[in-house]
């Protein structure tokens, strides 16, 4: 059998795309992640702590002070944050990235908030975005928030999201714990 140069090309160009194949479908393939636990610090802006506060109220009742949260279960206040993200309840924990998004308080009779934000997670396990989206009735122990999507390594990802308040102090510190279920 006599092969002609079209066919040697043919064979080699065929040989390097089954080696590209191989190469590529293995550096793509990692583990799904299905749940983490991870801890959110805020510090509010209350007007004398700007070094190191990570959210600031943005909107407020009329003729209200935006540097302190609404008396009246904070009902029209709206904030912003940029609050970091540990793997434990320490502050000073190395960040395993940051909580961006807002928050509204929406109740006239009860400390409720509607949240949307994402974790930006930037360490060597997990790469890019959470997104979340729903209301926290802030009085109730634990609450559930929709994971709505993600990009990177949790892109399209689908779950629910269990907030519960770790520590609480005064009117501008507080921290949560944010234990992740992917679906």
């Amino acid at each position: 059998m006599k092969f002609g140069t079209s066919n040697i090309v043919l064979l080699l160009f065929l040989m390097f795309l089954s080696i590209s194949f191989v190469l590529t479908s293995k550096k793509f393939k990692h583990k799904p992640c299905k749940h983490l636990f991870l801890y959110f610090h805020d510090i509010i802006y209350n007007g004398k702590n700007a070094a190191n506060a990570t959210s600031a109220i943005v909107s407020a009742p009329e003729g209200a002070n935006q540097t302190i949260l609404a008396g009246q279960f904070h009902f029209k206040n709206v904030a912003l944050c940029d609050d970091p993200i540990t793997l434990d309840n320490n502050l000073h924990s190395p960040s395993v990235g940051k909580a961006q998004g807002l928050c509204i308080y929406n109740t006239q009779n009860t400390y409720t908030a509607w949240l949307g934000f994402m974790f930006v997670l930037n360490n060597t396990d997990y790469q890019d975005t959470i997104n979340f989206i729903g209301a926290d009735p802030l009085m109730i122990k634990t609450r559930d928030i929709s994971v709505v999507g993600g990009t990177g390594d949790f892109f399209m990802h689908r779950g629910i999201a269990t907030l519960m308040t770790d520590a609480f102090e005064g009117k501008v510190n507080f921290r949560l714990n944010v234990a992740i279920k992917i679906l």
